[in-house]
């Protein structure tokens, strides 16, 4: 079986627990999410969520992952399929870092399996990856703009 990691990180001038918040303010996502269109749902292990993604410029699509983990001010990580389990899975991780400076990596990343990931390959190094950047960048910016606690 085929496998394809994407991986993405940027540093944010924030806390772990104020990336956590943006990140699972689901409602918010319409606002700001130039990638994840929305997510329906509750970030808890074993539920399930209703995820839209739409990296600018290509086609998107709607999936219902499984939340495999939701450690508040740390990970989340859900597990989709496109069709049935084994033609072309994503394990999908947000990870929050922090970093001595007072700062965090918040580090985004797919692990893609499947028969059909040769096939995709091309357009998740190119579309996808835009996404993530997208977001990523999109997140710094929610995150550094809100005034800081404390």
């Amino acid at each position: 079986m085929s496998s394809y990691l994407l991986q993405t990180e940027i540093e944010i001038d924030a806390t772990p627990a104020q990336i956590w918040a943006i990140l699972t303010d689901f409602a918010a996502y319409p606002a700001w999410n130039p990638f994840i269109k929305y997510i329906h749902g509750i970030p808890r292990q074993g539920d399930r969520l209703e995820v839209r993604i739409q990296p600018g410029g290509a086609k998107g699509m709607t999936f219902r992952p499984a939340v495999l983990a939701a450690d508040a001010g740390r990970e989340l990580r859900w597990l989709g399929s496109f069709l049935l389990p084994g033609v072309f899975d994503g394990e999908h991780r947000f990870v929050i870092e922090p970093l001595a400076s007072g700062k965090v990596l918040f580090r985004q990343s797919e692990r893609f399996s499947g028969m059909l990931v040769p096939i995709f390959k091309g357009s998740l190094e190119r579309d996808t990856k835009r996404g993530f950047e997208e977001m990523n960048r999109a997140l710094k910016a929610r995150a550094e703009s809100k005034p800081q606690a404390g």
